[in-house]
């Protein structure tokens, strides 16, 4: 036979009335690890302007400056995340009665939960770089063609003349024209069409007294170069975006861990290898 236990009101079941979550120790540790990516942030940027150098030979390379850059991220994460996960575990309400077991999954969580509230709260807060950082891929070749800055030094190689003498005229319903065919060719893949490509270099051979031999090459060339450039920034966007990654989940795991420390040595059970 089976015994139906039933619990009476106002009867201690002996689950303690402590909430399990502390959001005051949260925020608090959210907080201070967003200030320490910030802090750290902008010393990254200082550090990389000063190993970085326009002149050829001076400074690191290219390669060198982005696994740094990667690298660093990580660093940064393990860094503030660390410390806003202890903050979190360490300024926690202790817990009376709990299983032991179950503190260290609380504790865990604490640190899990500030590391994605501060996650949320550097988003929100750099929404607008990191949304130029992160819409890369052939998308970006669209938004970069659509403004005049980028896709002007492209039409000034297309149009520059061989001697000061041979630019005649006003060239600005030429240039208007240009950037308009280089961004609807950006938006279709970085192709012109064989029309398009035909008009262009007929342009730039009256433009700039080229023979039309001489126009279809140069052409050639600065769509080669533009084609170049725009992959060689998808790729790096790409790459920031896996080392991006790999710190979020770096710093997820080390804000965890040290939540657990800090909870430990707020109870006193830090180190201890008997749990109750």
């Amino acid at each position: 036979m089976i015994d139906t236990v039933v619990i009476q009101p106002g009867v201690d079941t002996g689950e303690p009335s402590v909430a399990g979550v502390s959001w005051a120790a949260v925020i608090a540790g959210a907080i201070v690890s967003c200030a320490l990516t910030f802090v750290l942030l902008a010393f990254g940027v200082g550090l990389g302007l000063s190993v970085v150098s326009p002149w050829v030979g001076a400074g690191i390379s290219a390669t060198t400056f982005k696994i740094g850059t990667g690298l660093y991220l990580i660093v940064i994460a393990m860094l503030s995340s660390s410390i806003g996960g202890y903050l979190a575990g360490r300024l926690r309400t202790r817990w009376i009665g709990v299983h032991s077991d179950e503190v260290y999954f609380r504790d865990t969580a604490h640190g899990f939960i500030a590391w994605a509230l501060a996650s949320v709260l550097g988003a929100v807060l750099l929404a607008s770089p990191a949304g130029s950082l992160i819409s890369g891929g052939p998308s970006q070749g669209a938004t970069v063609a659509s403004r005049s800055g980028p896709v002007d030094g492209y039409v000034d190689t297309l149009l520059r003349p061989d001697t000061p003498a041979s630019l005649t005229g006003n060239g600005n319903e030429t240039r208007g024209e240009m950037l308009r065919l280089f961004s609807s060719s950006f938006r279709n893949g970085g192709e012109f069409k064989p029309a398009d490509r035909a008009y262009v270099s007929k342009v730039v051979a009256a433009r700039t007294g080229l023979s039309q031999a001489d126009a279809d090459k140069r052409v050639n060339e600065v769509v080669t170069q533009a084609k170049t450039d725009l992959d060689a920034a998808r790729k790096a966007t790409a790459q920031l975006a896996f080392w991006l990654t790999a710190s979020l989940l770096v710093g997820a795991f080390c804000a965890s861990l040290a939540a657990t420390e800090g909870g430990g040595l707020r109870d006193g059970t830090w180190g201890s290898k008997v749990r109750r």
